[in-house]
């Protein structure tokens, strides 16, 4: 079998890292007044949504794994955007809610990250990037 070289780095692999980087371009110069990252605002309006859950339960809601979250969570809590205690009733879990401070930032970030969205989808119609994000979640999802 023979392989045509140019096209291993013209796959999903590349185009993946490629979209990754130009969304956090997109990120950081749209969100520069706010030092919270992506994955960040996702556990933060998980936290919102959900109300107080575990660890483990964030982690794979937000498809973070342990090594991760832990860090990530423990910036979060430094700026006081969450609250981490110890479940009272199995000491070894550890309970996350979000501060009423978590809680402003996510209401002061949501129409920006709409904005970043609008600026990563903007060269397709509004039917293409339904289509584009369905079929993103799928493979993500398998």
């Amino acid at each position: 079998m023979t392989v045509d070289i140019a096209e291993t780095i013209a796959g999903a692999g590349p185009l993946s890292r490629q979209l990754n980087q130009l969304y956090t371009r997109f990120w950081h110069e749209v969100m520069s007044d706010f030092d919270v990252t992506g994955p960040q605002y996702t556990a933060l309006v998980l936290l919102v949504l959900h109300g107080p859950i575990d660890q483990g339960t964030l982690g794979g809601l937000a498809s973070l794994d342990k090594s991760t979250a832990a860090p990530l969570l423990a910036r979060l809590r430094d700026r006081e955007l969450v609250a981490i205690e110890r479940d009272s009733a199995d000491k070894r879990r550890k309970v996350l809610c979000v501060t009423d401070r978590g809680r402003a930032v996510v209401a002061d970030m949501a129409p920006l990250v709409t904005r970043v969205e609008s600026r990563m989808l903007g060269n397709l119609s509004s039917g293409e990037g339904a289509a584009f994000l369905a079929l993103a979640r799928r493979v993500v999802l398998s």
